[in-house]
């Protein structure tokens, strides 16, 4: 047995496992070790389906090369050994495949951040246009869209909008949309039809929980103010807009979408937690994310990603080279064909690293 086929089996007996766990009444009547139990059998459930075939097509292999030298079974047995010898192949890379350190954060929920680059008012309707494609694309998904903090401008758009998407995935999916974008259109206030260049950066992060971020209260300095509506106007009464200071970072997040000043103090605290459970992350993978760098780019906000140009109904990711002539399907949230781009470039990488020793 082959190293390979020796982890497969324990990933197997491990699956195994875990389903005769999830019949125990003391795992099923704890909430926390039922949801741990029942995602590390879901994370195995594809690798143990793909290597079950694998081990059936290796079963017809072996049969059907002890028969080939049978005059009456030869012909039968060259056919399916032509057939099955390419198939287990594809099977065997896809074992590899799945078989890649996951990122811990992969199955995360994820805080989205869009801010209006250069190009003014017609940046700030790009981060629109950006944030409704991320809406339209988590609603394909059934996944759930919870605005936290903007800061809309007069035309409709918005210098800066955070939003978080809850979904099993959503940070494995949406990871890629990090960076740089750039629209090209004619802005509507352009009489002379010229072509005008804008931009907004992009920020995904994984959301963090409690358990992976302890902040201290006495790092945690609070206002309060009236909250504004587009053009700086008053829109209540009261004090219900927070702006959240962590003195040892300088990090500010303010918020004001939620009605009640107590909905925006805990939408203040998750965007936080999460940017500092980012910080972190940084720190400690920051040669996986040199890495990832050499592939699909380091993701920071000066990096160009992508390009969205309007006169030739076109979408061009710079990363992988795809181009596609279907702009309204993409901004409508049809991200599909880049992510699994996207995703096939970072496994070819890493799979050559491996081969490689590295």
């Amino acid at each position: 047995m082959t190293d390979l086929e020796t982890r497969l089996e324990a990933l197997r007996d491990r699956f195994v496992q875990l389903g005769a766990e999830l019949e125990r009444p003391e795992v099923y009547s704890d909430g926390k070790r039922l949801r741990e139990v029942s995602q590390e059998r879901a994370s195995l459930e594809e690798i143990v389906r793909v290597y079950a075939q694998y081990r059936e097509q290796a079963d017809r292999l072996i049969q059907a090369r002890e028969l080939i030298n049978d005059s009456d079974m030869r012909d039968l047995c060259e056919l399916e050994i032509a057939e099955l010898e390419p198939s287990q192949q594809e099977l065997l890379g896809r074992l590899q495949v799945l078989l890649l350190p996951k990122d811990p954060a992969d199955e995360r929920n994820v805080i989205v951040e869009v801010r209006a680059g250069t190009g003014g008012d017609e940046a700030a309707l790009f981060a629109g246009d950006l944030t409704r494609m991320y809406t339209r694309f988590a609603d394909r998904r059934g996944w759930k869209v919870e605005m936290m903090e903007s800061e809309p401008t007069d035309q409709g758009g918005f210098r800066r909008i955070s939003f978080s998407i809850e979904g099993l995935g959503a940070y494995s999916a949406l990871k890629y949309e990090a960076g740089l974008h750039r629209v090209q259109r004619v802005p509507k206030t352009e009489s002379g039809g010229r072509i005008h260049t804008s931009a907004a950066t992009v920020a995904v992060l994984p959301e963090a929980d409690d358990i992976d971020v302890q902040i201290n209260e006495g790092d945690l300095r609070w206002e309060y103010f009236l909250s504004q509506g587009a053009g700086g106007q008053n829109v209540q009464k009261n004090e219900t807009a927070v702006r959240l200071i962590h003195t040892p970072t300088d990090i500010r997040v303010e918020c004001q979408n939620e009605r009640s000043q107590r909905q925006n103090r805990e939408s203040a605290l998750r965007i936080l937690r999460t940017r500092l459970y980012d910080i972190e992350r940084e720190r400690q993978d920051s040669e996986r994310n040199a890495k990832r760098a050499t592939m699909v780019g380091s993701g920071d906000r000066s990096e160009k990603i992508r390009t969205y140009n309007w006169p030739q109904d076109r979408v061009t990711d710079h990363r992988v080279g795809v181009t596609l002539y279907q702009l309204g399907s993409v901004l409508d949230g049809e991200l599909d064909p880049f992510i699994t781009a996207l995703s096939q470039a970072e496994q070819a990488e890493r799979l050559a690293e491996l081969a490689a020793g590295g």
